[in-house]
């Protein structure tokens, strides 16, 4: 039985909280949790804590949340004074300072959503789903002052099944971390696991995503396209405009048309019946199931198709 290690915890969003809340039960000594700041929220803009601050808070433990921390000299007196085995990292969202790095004898140990090095960055998860991937998972490193480019410690694998969002991948990807944080930091005390340096040239990038990221480019494939919209969930999304007005598309898949019917052109809508398909690239077909046109609720896209009359053929995306 490996011994309680006196940790430090950094950590923001919910995908951080199975982490911490393992850390927990296994019996180390997390003698603080830096988190991001309350940040407004909803209408009302009231500030809203961070689900790992809101986690942190039910067991009792000591929260701080600096704006700033490269140069945070209170922050540095607290963590030499706790002079902590590790400090784990997960989706903290700051960029960990050198002195930080340098601080702890096992160092700083993130678990990151990919299989490293594919995915680097903010969002592995939305990307490798965006991408087409059949295959994710996590990989336990540790931080250097690059990003995510330190050494691989444990890594396991994870299927993305064909109807997967980025909101059903996470929680997955979050417990099974979880799981690897802690038998890494057992053989880490243990000395049973060497450190493995990553293969930067097969490196691929997860840049923080953008709104423009879930426009729709019906020159893609619908495949391409459908993959998208499960990646960018909860946002961006996937949306293109119709009538010169944002069209929102919050389910879709991709389809044949029923038989006889011709094919589409890209961006072209089909209305057969009840359904509603639209042209895609390399000849491939998209059918729309639901819908949100600008300033209204989600639809089903017959109630759209119906409600706005939408003609044979009429574009979308321009």
């Amino acid at each position: 039985m490996s011994q309680s290690l006196n940790l430090v915890f950094c950590g923001t969003p919910q995908f951080a909280v199975p982490t911490l809340e393992k850390l927990v039960a296994t019996g180390h000594a997390v003698r603080l949790v830096l988190t991001q700041p309350d940040r407004p929220k909803g209408r009302g803009l009231e500030l809203v804590a961070s689900p790992v601050k809101q986690a942190a808070v039910g067991h009792n433990l000591p929260i701080y949340q600096p704006e700033k921390i490269k140069t945070n000299e209170e922050l540095q007196a607290r963590l030499r004074e706790i002079t902590p085995d590790a400090i784990i990292v997960v989706g903290y969202g700051r960029i960990i300072p050198k002195w930080m790095l340098d601080l702890p004898r096992y160092g700083n140990i993130n678990l990151h959503a990919s299989l490293l090095p594919k995915y680097r960055g903010a969002a592995p998860i939305q990307w490798a789903i965006a991408s087409g991937e059949k295959v994710t998972g996590v990989t336990v490193m540790r931080i250097d002052e690059g990003l995510d480019t330190g050494d691989m410690l444990l890594q396991q694998d994870l299927p993305i099944n064909d109807d997967d969002t980025s909101e059903t991948l996470a929680p997955r990807l979050a417990a099974l971390g979880a799981e690897l944080m802690i038998e890494s930091l057992q053989r880490l005390q243990a000395a049973t696991i060497t450190p493995q340096p990553q293969d930067h040239a097969k490196a691929s990038l997860a840049p923080i995503l953008t709104k423009e990221d879930g426009r729709i480019d019906f020159t893609r494939t619908a495949q391409e396209i459908y993959n998208r919209l499960r990646g960018f969930q909860p946002w961006p999304g996937a949306f293109t405009t119709f009538r010169g007005k944002t069209l929102g598309v919050t389910a879709a898949r991709p389809a044949t048309l029923p038989n006889g019917a011709s094919g589409a052109s890209e961006g072209q809508v089909l209305v057969r019946g009840a359904q509603v398909f639209v042209g895609c690239g390399e000849g491939t077909v998209l059918e729309l199931l639901e819908v949100q046109p600008e300033g209204r609720k989600r639809m089903p896209v017959r109630d759209f198709a119906n409600g706005y009359k939408v003609n044979l053929n009429e574009p979308l995306g321009h």
